[in-house]
């Protein structure tokens, strides 16, 4: 880690105490003439930055911003405004108008000033202005390439970048008009210039098979291949188990153990073993695949796993933590084969409860790689076909299925709640063309399984909690007070009353509502505001429970193959039980360094997800191209002032918008969340099941526009000049659709206008290059 993050890490924690020079030496390690030299440069900047004072008696106290002043997180939407997350707790985020970004890029760790808001749009909350930049996050952009005459530009995929990325003579690799790039940002704006950067890799022609997903794999920054010494390290390791790797582990080759999975899946994390007790309880066991075995502390390995910290599943592509030589190999629990294992061993009661528990580590054979639907062939349909072909497993498989309720209505009676949310799955050809989207169903095979796993992770995050040592959870929050109020405040229109004002609720009262509502017309609508309301589950070294599942303890133990926090606990249970290698300074070291792994690894799952949704709405939006000018019936899945989303059975989701809601002149009702017509008063809102018309796709926005079947089109939905890219309108019943081939030619004229009035003002280190006058000027920002 570099000096200047060690010293920034010391003074932000906590705990931090104003420490001296010498402090700071021994705190790090340093002894060198050098090193002391070095760090008192670096106290001396951080000094003139105000992050340190230096006191009388020559120590160094954390500064705090000046008052009026707010350091934090700068989050951009795609339509121009920000929200600044600020890094002291307890403070809401700020609103940031368009006007007051000032360059700032979204993920910037930025300085703003507070300022009150004007008009009503923000309800008297307060707003901000960025004063100042402290670190840019953006270093890299995918996007389209441009040539002009002597230079060239990038225009951002990522709408959150306002801003054109010019490209200097001799710096674009090579790329031609409409090639995918991936630009290294060398130099940022400064308010009269652009950002500028160097072309790194050419990922192909925009319309090439295959590019649109892979940009955005590199848009989000993720990394598909793996470094040469991350490949050497995967491949020294043996394709089998040796007998010497054995000894001391729990040998339950002989249990009759099966994995489940889907179908597709080849990196098989977890099996489960059920037996009957003779005191009436069952023995549930659930091993898990041993990775820490093999992706050792410090190694390639595992810094690549941990900076990656998560697989990526996306449409047509699974981009892994580790080397799919280990993840679908001597890692996955492939049957037929020895693997190692981590298993959890829980003898379970009548009532759901897990009474006695063992964690250690053991060598599986499983016998059997069955999928979803095979199970729930034989615990559902009864299938006889099926169940004869597995004969020997279906009786634990009956037992499995009894289990699995016995734990979910343990489950619902502490409280937990149970959101049943569609899933999509798009189905692809090799070209990567949208075939089909279809809604995940969940049955009773892939709730089964489901049960078990959060019985083990349960089990596991208690057992460490009470041992009162440092450690990894998954957390879930209570949800904010102020969003419960509103939630509140919203079902009152149904005639659901909650006492209380939502300063400390308990998950069962949620519960409750759903329970009240089930088989009511408003039960989408109130199901969806609820979770709304809801908080982001996250990693943190803290303890807070998981306020969905109404658990004290919770953690994630039953997926290394594919998470690191995952790997992390295993590599704990290994230290604290099989080991017992962690004395008072090893367990400091992990309580230090614990906070961090548990912030990055919710960054990047936060990132997976990000990917991983913007690659399905591509293809929906791809897929819903073949069907314009159809007719569809949908739900009212979300209203604003704007307009209301429409979900389709396959979970695909359009808008209609307000101004194509032509028979009346409508008001959104932000209480009801509902549009209502000023005439008519028609009401719409959420639930509501529509008839719709797919009118308009734009594949590079990714956005669906309906129209209300037999209310007339008064405008375009959203009209070209908001698109950059490919539009496709339906023209008439008849299904005649014109694609706006002008659309790139006048707009490449346009920015070659823009181009040559930014030469004319480029300052004088440019000159050299542009003695033709044909020269850079800002990019025109792009419209949302």
């Amino acid at each position: 880690m570099h000096l200047k993050s060690q010293i920034k890490a010391i003074i932000e924690r906590s705990s931090y105490e104003p420490m001296s020079v010498s402090d700071f030496q021994d705190e790090l390690g340093l002894s060198s003439a050098e090193s002391f030299r070095d760090l008192i440069k670096v106290l001396n900047e951080l000094e003139q930055e105000g992050k340190v004072k230096r006191t009388k008696q020559d120590r160094y106290q954390k500064q705090g911003p000046k008052p009026g002043l707010i350091r934090g997180t700068l989050s951009q939407n795609k339509k121009g405004f920000a929200f600044l997350r600020p890094d002291e707790e307890g403070i809401e985020d700020i609103f940031i108008p368009p006007t007051k970004i000032n360059r700032a890029m979204d993920g910037d760790i930025v300085i703003v000033e507070i300022q009150k808001s004007r008009g009503d749009h923000r309800k008297g909350k307060v707003e901000g202005e960025v004063k100042s930049i402290e670190t840019h996050a953006v270093k890299q952009v995918v996007g389209t390439y441009t040539e002009a005459r002597h230079f060239g530009f990038v225009v951002p995929d990522d709408k959150r970048i306002m801003q054109d990325i010019f490209i200097p003579k001799g710096q674009d690799l090579g790329a031609v008009d409409g090639h995918k790039v991936l630009v290294q940002i060398t130099q940022y704006s400064d308010g009269s210039n652009n950002p500028e950067g160097h072309i790194s890799a050419i990922l192909g022609h925009k319309n090439d098979p295959g590019v649109d997903i892979l940009s955005i794999i590199y848009q989000h920054g993720i990394e598909i291949e793996f470094p040469v010494d991350v490949l050497k390290e995967a491949e020294a390791i043996p394709e089998s188990i040796e007998s010497t790797e054995l000894e001391g582990r729990r040998d339950l080759r002989q249990d009759l153990t099966i994995t489940i999975d889907g179908a597709d899946a080849k990196d098989l994390d977890d099996a489960i073993a059920i037996k009957a007790l003779s005191n009436g309880n069952m023995e549930l066991t659930v091993s898990i695949a041993d990775v820490s075995y093999y992706v050792t502390e410090g190694s390639a390995l595992d810094r690549e796993a941990y900076d990656r910290a998560t697989s990526v599943y996306l449409v047509d592509r699974v981009i892994p933590m580790i080397p799919h030589r280990l993840s679908n190999g001597i890692c996955s629990l492939n049957p037929n084969v020895d693997r190692l294992t981590m298993s959890c061993r829980m003898e379970i009661d009548a009532q759901g409860h897990v009474v006695k528990h063992e964690i250690f580590d053991s060598v599986i054979h499983s016998d059997a790689r069955m999928t979803y639907a095979e199970v729930n062939e034989i615990i559902t349909d009864h299938n006889p076909h099926t169940r004869e072909k597995y004969k020997d497993i279906t009786p634990m498989l009956d037992m499995a299925k009894r289990l699995s309720q016995q734990l979910t209505d343990m489950r619902r009676r502490r409280g937990e709640i149970d959101f049943d949310i569609k899933e999509a799955k798009v189905l692809v050809n090799e070209e990567g063309i949208p075939q089909e989207v279809v809604a995940r169903e969940r049955g009773e095979g892939e709730r089964l399984i489901e049960s078990f796993m959060l019985a083990a992770n349960e089990t596991i995050a208690e057992h460490f909690s009470k041992m009162d040592v440092p450690f990894i959870y998954r957390v879930h929050e209570q949800p904010k007070s102020e969003r419960l109020r509103q939630f509140f405040d919203f079902i009152t229109n149904f005639g659901i009353m909650i006492k209380g004002t939502g300063e400390d609720i308990h998950p069962s009262t949620l519960q409750s509502i759903t329970q009240e509502i089930e088989g009511r017309p408003e039960d989408m609508v109130i199901s969806t505001m609820m979770l709304r309301s809801m908080q982001q589950a996250h990693y943190d070294a803290d303890n807070l429970g998981h306020f969905g599942l109404a658990a004290d303890y919770y953690t994630h133990f039953t997926s290394p193959i594919r998470r690191y926090p995952d790997l992390i606990v295993h590599r704990l249970v290994r230290k604290y039980l099989i080991e017992k290698s962690m004395d008072g300074k090893a367990q400091h070291e992990w309580q230090e360094k614990l906070p961090q792994m548990a912030e990055h690894t919710s960054n990047r799952e936060r990132r997976a997800i990000d990917a991983e949704r913007d690659t399905d709405d591509l293809k929906k939006a791809e897929y819903m191209i073949q069907h314009l000018g159809d007719e569809f019936e949908g739900v009212v899945s979300s209203v604003a002032n704007f307009g209301m989303f429409v979900e389709l059975p396959n979970t695909i989701e359009g808008m209609v918008t307000i101004q194509n809601m032509s028979d009346d002149y409508y008001h959104f009702d932000e209480r009801q969340m509902a549009l209502i017509g000023e005439r008519k008063a028609a009401v719409y809102r959420i639930g509501d099941v529509i008839k719709v018309k797919v009118i308009h796709v734009d594949i590079d926005e990714r956005q669906i526009d309906f129209q209300i079947v037999g209310m007339p089109i008064d405008v375009h939905p959203r009209r070209e000049k908001k698109s950059r890219g490919t539009t496709i309108q339906a023209k008439s019943k008849g299904q005649t659709f014109k694609k706006d081939k002008d659309t790139n030619k006048k707009r490449k004229q346009r920015k070659g206008k823009n181009a040559r009035k930014r030469e004319k003002s480029s300052n004088t280190k440019h000159k050299p290059f542009y003695k033709d006058k044909r020269v850079k000027k800002k990019g025109k920002k792009k419209k949302k």
